[in-house]
């Protein structure tokens, strides 16, 4: 039975820290029985239904004393698939460093009948509702790191590249961004622009149109050159508009790899280093501590 989360709710999570088996990343049936180790909770409720984020816990974790670093999770899937088992595996990997890891479900085609804008919406929400709880939670509000591959890397660019226009609510820019093969172009010349409600909002709405500009999140990148899906090209741009204003971007090219080469069912090897880098990355940040495993498990 699914565990809801509201403002007045007390939260009382479980830990599970089992080894995810090796498993595609689509299938509603699927994604469940993978989720199933995960406590979850609603993060925000639509017309359409209530949209649920899963999360894994550290084993000391005590959301009463604790104000650990968090990084969530938005699957890729252009926008027509729901995949939240997708980064299942990361879950796990830094839920044992000490984060709070959460793998976030969010609208789309196949969930919902949703749009790229509700997608970029959800997202926005979902940071909102992690910065607004993090005292009841146990996370630290400033360390909230966002991690999308493909749409979802697309609405994760949002929560940082948009401005943030209501003074009211509290910003939904994480402290940090990993992506994988990122949508960053939606407007004509890019990628998904017809799915917009009008070529107008796809371009209004891209995250490219909205760089380059100062004060951006740490951003680290990873993308095959073979993707032919979306174009290895699109992030190399991106990455070098990214930092024109001092902002920080690492791209990483990844050789005769397409679009789902870091997923832990496609390529051990990709997944690996893709995961070492990302963790490497936030050890730099100051976000974790240096893995003491890391030199032992090259």
């Amino acid at each position: 039975m699914e565990k809801l989360f509201y403002a007045n709710a007390s939260l009382s999570p479980e830990t599970h820290m089992n080894t995810p088996p090796k498993a595609p990343i689509i299938g509603e049936a699927r994604n469940q029985q993978m989720l199933s180790s995960a406590t979850s909770y609603i993060y925000q409720q639509t017309p359409a239904g209530d949209l649920m984020a899963h999360f894994f816990f550290p084993q000391d974790y005590d959301y009463e004393v604790d104000c650990r670093p968090v990084i969530v999770f938005f699957h890729g899937g252009l926008w027509d698939l729901s995949a939240p088992a997708q980064f299942i595996p990361h879950c796990h990997h830094f839920a044992s460093r000490g984060m709070v890891a959460i793998t976030v479900e969010y609208r789309n085609k196949a969930h919902f009948d949703g749009t790229p804008e509700d997608a970029i919406i959800d997202a926005k929400e979902m940071m909102i509702f992690l910065k607004t709880h993090a005292a009841s939670m146990g996370i630290n509000p400033e360390k909230i790191i966002a991690v999308g591959a493909s749409a979802g890397g697309n609405a994760v660019l949002c929560t940082a590249v948009h401005p943030h226009l209501d003074e009211g609510r509290l910003s939904p820019k994480p402290a940090a961004m990993v992506l994988f093969g990122p949508i960053s172009d939606t407007t004509v010349k890019g990628i998904g622009n017809e799915s917009f409600a009008s070529p107008k909002i796809g371009k209004l709405l891209s995250p490219s149109t909205n760089i380059p500009k100062k004060d951006l999140p740490p951003c680290l990148i990873f993308h095959g050159n073979a993707d032919r899906v979306v174009p290895f090209e699109q992030s190399d741009r991106f990455a070098k508009r990214y930092r024109k204003k001092r902002n920080k971007c690492e791209l990483m090219e990844f050789k005769k790899a397409g679009h789902t080469f870091f997923n832990f069912n496609s390529d051990e090897q990709n997944y690996e280093l893709t995961l070492r880098s990302t963790d490497h990355f936030l050890v730099e940040l100051g976000i974790l501590e240096p893995d003491p495993l890391a030199d032992i498990m090259r």
